[in-house]
């Protein structure tokens, strides 16, 4: 597999074709499961409202859904749903022996409360990672749903890096999404990890103490090439629009990736990065969270 693209400057590690080996293998497992157990997992996606990039999302995930051989099933609601009717489909899908997995999309309108919606969901069914009791376990180190972009990130630095037992990770972000279970996974890959905030005294010379330097704050091209360590692998989750002189926007991530290009040994660029490998990543564990409710073995 390719996944990398070597430059005059730091190799820009591709998601992109990362994300569609892993699909790829999504696929090839479910096929087994089929045919040994008889079980198509299914996943249940929960769309309030009409967000415009929200409703591109979710339409992405009902397609590659059913690309990877499971089911796939749509739930969209008015923006004027109330927090009770929510609440009350959370609970048939928790129910219905068909879902194994239930994302419901944020953001929710101001009318309902996310923690409530969120905490609602059976853990075990909770592909997004976000329950939290799926935090607790990701923490204690027991089995459990892992929050998809972070565990995107991991892929992608296991495969690129190799073994990252005793390297300095710094993550710049204390997102529960985000930065806490990506700091989580990767001191379970035994690495050194500091986590960097808005409040970090010095943060660029906090950065540039990392081997692997995690940016996940949502503020465009804020790494500099003077934060980054000679040779560091950069994972940059962040996802900006900013806008060009024609008046049109660009995406770009938290890393400015010509600059930081020119001293880093390994980038993940935005788009094409880290983002292909979200998608991916929840339908391994809509694949994971139908094997372990049923006791069964993934298969190999």
């Amino acid at each position: 597999m390719t996944d990398s693209t070597n430059t005059p400057g730091a190799t820009l590690i591709d998601g992109k074709a990362f994300a569609a080996t892993l699909r790829a293998e999504v696929a090839r497992k479910a096929a087994i499961l089929k045919q040994r157990d008889n079980l198509v997992p299914g996943l249940a996606v929960v769309l309030v409202g009409h967000d415009p990039a929200s409703e591109v999302y979710v339409r992405n995930k009902g397609k590659l859904t059913l690309e990877a051989g499971m089911h796939s099933f749509e739930h969209r609601l008015p923006d004027t749903t109330g927090q009770e009717e929510l609440l009350a489909l959370v609970q048939r899908l928790n129910e219905d022996p068909a879902v194994d997995g239930i994302l419901v999309q944020l953001p929710l309108p101001d009318q309902i409360d996310t923690d409530a919606v969120l905490a609602a969901i059976d853990p075990d069914k909770d592909v997004d990672g976000f329950h939290v009791v799926n935090a607790g376990r990701l923490a204690t180190g027991l089995p459990g749903m892992v929050p998809c972009t972070p565990l995107g990130c991991l892929m992608l630095l296991k495969h690129y890096v190799g073994d990252l037992s005793g390297l300095n990770a710094v993550v710049v972000g204390r997102s529960n999404i985000v930065g806490k279970p990506m700091a989580q996974l990767l001191l379970r890959e035994s690495c050194t990890v500091t986590i960097a905030h808005s409040r970090t005294r010095d943060l660029p010379a906090v950065c540039r103490n990392a081997d692997i330097l995690v940016a996940a704050v949502g503020r465009p091209q804020m790494v500099k090439a003077d934060w980054v360590k000679p040779g560091a692998t950069i994972i940059d989750v962040g996802i900006n629009r900013i806008p060009k002189e024609d008046g049109k926007t660009r995406l770009v991530g938290d890393v400015d990736l010509n600059d930081v290009s020119r001293v880093a040994g390994a980038i993940t660029p935005v788009p094409g990065g880290v983002g292909p490998m979200t998608i991916a990543c929840l339908l391994n564990n809509t694949l994971e969270a139908a094997c372990l409710r049923r006791g069964l073995a993934l298969p190999e």
